[in-house]
């Protein structure tokens, strides 16, 4: 644990009792901090004084005397309304920070020269961070790698030097760091998400934006119109910038042609890494994750020697294009993580003959941007709450059964695929949030799993018979 020690022998505000605000609550008291911590979750409120976090009901507390509130990055911050704790803290001009920010005054207290990776994007962002750690860690590196990702980043070994910290940043944990300054800031992507807690794709692209502004190095995909322009701005400012890109060859930075990546520095170009043999990192939308790698762990001294061989090894994300089981000529993929419609498409992409599992809580927009490549689906197995606005867009351009429920679907979908005569893929890439069947897209995925396991056991029993 990082004891967060600079607000000792202060009065502290603390909204919000889930994994990150427990972890912010514990990291302050270690730090001498007297915090006053609430949630509007009773059953949160009760985990939190079992741990010996002190609670009180901050709607009756003196937020005169608060240095600050640390505020949870579920909770709403700006829209569609500022959460009344905030409001609060807004009233007595007390400034409102995360986790995030707790971490970057320790490092500047401990070890400030200790290399410090933020990641951040509408997509792809877990599956870099890891990738990321993975490639220091296989070089003999230490490394600390949380955040977004899962582990609250002041759960961590504290900043030190030879210690990298890897930390995937969401939009709202950007938002209530006002001193970040990672050694190398990655924005990978900005595409439209969260707008109902950002208000606008504007204000979402602006806060991206904040992760590399505050870097030393700045790594940038630069293959959406708003993240292109985040780089020319970066470059403009005099920042050191490396470009990403998967459509076309860039000057400064590391690119993708096809499966190859390139290495391009002042202008001179040189193939670095072939991804076809590397499952894991299947698709274009893996090759960017692999160009943000090969950037970041070039910069940070590895030989290309150590970068190869941890690209190589790489064995990817649960929950993200993760390659469940392989039955015949049938693959099965788990990309619960696909929440929308861009995160689908990065799936939809990476394979020929597909069998969709679709389906959710939908977001806006659908599935009508996935419409170039429908051509790659034999069938789409519909579930969840938006199984009927996805058949209307999907009809007269992929056949459609309604399945309901994922067990169905994964059934159907493998009885299908089976009939195939060359390779096929069971894809679960649903569009969409999880929360009308699932409690999270983690549920949804092993579920998935499950489902396959058994179908593929069963398959392998009356082979055998």
């Amino acid at each position: 644990m990082i004891a967060a020690t600079s607000f000792a022998d202060q009065d502290v505000a603390l909204f919000g009792l889930g994994a990150s605000g427990l972890s912010a609550a514990h990291a302050l008291l270690a730090g001498g901090a007297r915090v006053h911590a609430f949630d509007d979750m009773p059953e949160r409120r009760q985990t939190a004084a079992s741990s010996g976090i002190p609670v009180v009901n901050l709607k009756s507390a003196n937020w005169s005397k608060f240095a600050a509130l640390v505020l949870a990055p579920g909770v709403p911050l700006t829209h569609p309304t500022a959460h009344w704790s905030v409001n609060f803290a807004r009233q007595q001009r007390i400034p409102v920070i995360g986790d995030v920010e707790l971490f970057c005054r320790e490092r500047h207290r401990l070890a400030p020269d200790a290399p410090f990776v933020a990641i951040t994007g509408t997509n792809g962002k877990s599956t870099t961070t890891a990738l990321i750690s993975h490639c220091l860690a296989h070089a003999g590196h230490d490394v600390a790698m949380g955040g977004n990702i899962g582990v609250p980043i002041l759960d961590l070994m504290p900043p030190a030097r030879g210690r990298v910290h890897v930390i995937e940043c969401s939009s709202y944990q950007i938002d209530l760091t006002p001193s970040l300054d990672p050694s190398i800031g990655v924005l990978l992507n900005i595409t439209p998400d969260h707008l109902d807690r950002h208000g606008s794709l504007e204000h979402y692209a602006a806060v991206k934006e904040r992760l590399i502004a505050g870097s030393r190095l700045a790594v940038v995909g630069v293959d959406d119109g708003l993240s292109a322009v985040v780089a020319d701005r970066s470059e403009q400012a005099g920042k050191e910038t490396r470009r990403l890109c998967v459509r076309h060859p860039v000057t400064h930075g590391v690119y993708a042609q096809g499966s190859m990546l390139h290495v391009a520095d002042a202008g001179a170009q040189r193939e670095f890494f072939d991804l076809a043999p590397v499952m894991s990192l299947r698709g274009a939308h893996n090759a960017q994750n692999a160009a943000a790698a090969v950037a970041v762990c070039q910069a940070l001294g590895l030989s290309d020697k150590a970068i190869h061989a941890g690209l190589a090894c790489f064995p990817g994300l649960a929950h993200r294009m993760q390659v469940v089981a392989r039955d015949g000529q049938v693959l099965f993929v788990n990309d619960s993580k696909a929440t929308n419609a861009d995160a689908a498409e990065r799936a939809l992409t990476s394979f020929e003959k597909i069998y969709w599992i679709a389906g959710g809580r939908a977001k806006a927009g659908g599935i009508a941007p996935l419409a170039p490549h429908f051509h790659r689906i034999a069938k789409a197995y519909l579930i969840g709450d938006a199984a009927g606005a996805f058949a209307e867009t999907l009809d007269g351009h992929v056949p459609v059964e309604m399945s309901g429920a994922l067990d169905a679907a994964v059934a159907a979908a493998a009885r299908d695929a089976r009939a195939e005569t060359g390779e096929a893929v069971v894809l679960l890439s649903p569009a969409c949030a999880s929360f009308d069947q699932f409690p999270d897209f983690q549920v949804r995925g092993r579920a998935f799993t499950d489902a396959v396991r058994r179908i593929v056991a069963q398959a392998s029993e009356q082979e055998t018979v």
